[in-house]
């Protein structure tokens, strides 16, 4: 823990005040490195941190340090990937100004009224914060003047990349002339973050905290192998041996998202979805209930959870490991925030072992392989979480004297230990029903050795043992040519994501993807081809005609 304090970094004495009445004593690694470089407003700057780390004062007490109140016009912008996050930073930013009233803050995003937002910015805002959709919206209707901008913040910049942003940003740029610096703030640093910082920044002071791509040690790597078919019920083990559980669970597509969601909330847990066919206000009301903890989990594909920044949560889990560490970085902080432990736990198929090893060497961090919970372990922590709820309970407020002598008089003919067993059977009846026979879902030895009996026999008699899917044009599998590349903004994960979203069809029916500058490959189950043709030939994505048809015979199946 650093013994710099936030007064000696040389910021005005009114946000020294606001820090202080905040309990902000000493400044974060990222704090601490960051404000002495951005107070001198002239020096470009990138940050590379993890989530979480404090990125937000980071930037914003040097801002508000550096903003003149006397002017009326928009001297900063802060760029960020989502409405979540948009809102986040501003009302940090509120905090912060607490004794700077002439200092305004305005936040623009999509998904509201573009009037209102207009409106608020022709009372004089000196920052605004915005997404990159909406701001573009803003320039071209006029809405706002963004010559005299002085400092320009990318935060989440390698969040706003993954999304497909990188045109927007560099239009963003191309219409800040005068501007006196950029400041970068990314967790991670992919080649067009490179090439962005290149292309605008005037040598750029660079500032690592940890590693690029190191995952956050407070939070605790855990996996457990299981199979296919129960992947789910390892979901619920894991869920029910930890009754105290706050998190969000990550899947691969919408669909997954809302029948997991749909199948865990008719068995009577507090959970939603949230995913890319919610409208706003839907949106709005699931984060809502999630923050005020009336949902103790939150199902989300990595789409729909971007921006979001909540704290307290306990626990991510995932329901099948991303393909890109990356992505898997960005999950895992979601948790382990602030300095609390957090856990980031992931459930495996044997033959994703390799997945694993990948992330653990670039994050350079440690998973630690545990066993699935049995039924007998489920109910046990289930119990000792009940006890201790039951001993912490608050009869302080109550009149609950008043029905002690009541009480004695009802279960005068009951002993002590009758009335216990009494309480436990009303809690725990569900459980030890459910669990009663429960199976064993770990992955034993000997019933690997079975599975692997069949592929070694396949290899014998010539064919492919490796269990990998096998692409044959007079096999299984199509193989399908679509019009969209790296040059789109994708990366692997989340092109993925994207065909997947928009066919409604699941990862299983996919072989490999080969991906070009321009040009895509993708291996598919034959039955599944023609769905997927359908969803995406002819549609558009940023302006472009997707065109998809069958590699092999250049038409629609």
């Amino acid at each position: 823990m650093t013994t710099t304090t936030f007064g000696a970094l040389g910021i005005d004495e009114r946000l020294i005040q606001a820090t202080d009445e905040l309990g902000f004593v000493h400044p974060t690694p990222i704090q601490e490195q960051a404000i002495p470089v951005l107070l001198s407003g002239t020096k470009d700057f990138i940050g590379l941190a993890q989530t979480g780390t404090g990125k937000t004062a980071a930037f914003g007490l040097p801002l508000l340090h550096l903003i003149d109140a006397k002017q009326k016009h928009p001297q900063a912008l802060v760029v960020c990937p989502t409405r979540e996050l948009c809102l986040q930073i501003v009302k940090e930013l509120e905090l912060f100004k607490k004794y700077m009233p002439a200092v305004s803050v305005a936040a623009v995003y999509g998904g509201a009224s573009i009037g209102l937002q207009i409106r608020d910015l022709k009372k004089g805002v000196q920052i605004v914060v915005a997404t990159p959709g909406r701001l573009i919206d803003l320039i071209e209707r006029k809405a706002i003047d963004l010559a005299q901008i002085s400092y320009v913040i990318l935060d989440e910049a390698d969040e706003m990349l993954n999304m497909g942003f990188q045109d927007d940003i560099e239009f963003i740029l191309k219409n800040t002339p005068q501007r006196d610096s950029i400041w970068l703030f990314s967790a991670t640093m992919p080649p067009e973050i490179r090439k962005v910082s290149k292309r605008y920044m005037n040598e750029p002071k660079e500032v690592t905290v940890g590693k690029v791509n190191t995952a956050n040690k407070s939070i605790d790597h855990q996996f457990y192998v299981t199979t296919a078919q129960h992947r789910y019920e390892t979901l619920k083990r894991i869920i029910d041996f930890n009754p105290g559980i706050y998190g969000i669970i990550f899947t691969r597509t919408k669909i997954d998202a809302q029948e997991i969601s749909e199948r865990l909330t008719r068995e009577g847990y507090d959970i939603d979805a949230l995913h890319g066919d919610l409208t706003q206000v839907q949106r709005d009301k699931v984060m809502g209930q999630f923050r005020d903890k009336s949902l103790q989990l939150l199902i989300a594909t990595d789409v729909a959870a971007r921006g979001i920044d909540v704290q307290g949560i306990t626990h991510v889990i995932n329901y099948e490991l991303p393909d890109d560490v990356e992505v898997y970085t960005h999950r895992s902080g979601r948790t382990g925030r602030a300095g609390a432990q957090g856990i980031c736990i992931s459930i495996v198929h044997a033959k994703e072992m390799y997945k694993l090893k990948q992330i653990e060497r670039v994050n350079q961090s440690q998973f630690h392989k545990l066993d699935i919970p049995s039924g007998k372990d489920v109910c046990r922590k289930q119990f000792f979480h009940f006890m201790d709820k039951l001993l912490s309970a608050d009869i302080s407020h109550g009149d609950y004297e008043t029905y002690v002598p009541m009480l004695a008089e009802k279960f005068s003919e009951i002993s002590k230990e009758e009335v216990l067993k009494r309480v436990a059977a009303m809690e725990f009846d569900r459980f030890l029903k459910y669990y009663e026979n429960a199976e064993d879902l770990n992955i034993r030895e000997r019933d690997r050795s079975k599975r692997d009996e069949a592929p070694r026999r396949k290899d014998e008699q010539g064919g492919r043992g490796d269990g990998r899917k096998q692409f044959s044009r007079g096999g299984g599998y199509s193989r399908l040519f679509v019009n969209l590349g790296t040059k789109d903004g994708f990366y692997k994960a989340s092109f993925l994501q994207f065909i997947l979203d928009m066919s409604d069809l699941r990862k299983e029916v996919l072989g490999k993807i080969d991906m070009k500058d321009m040009n895509s490959w993708i291996e598919i189950e034959k039955g599944a081809a023609q769905q997927m043709i359908r969803s995406l030939d002819g549609k558009n994505y940023k302006g472009r005609r997707i065109r998809m048809n069958d590699a092999d015979t250049g038409g629609r199946r």
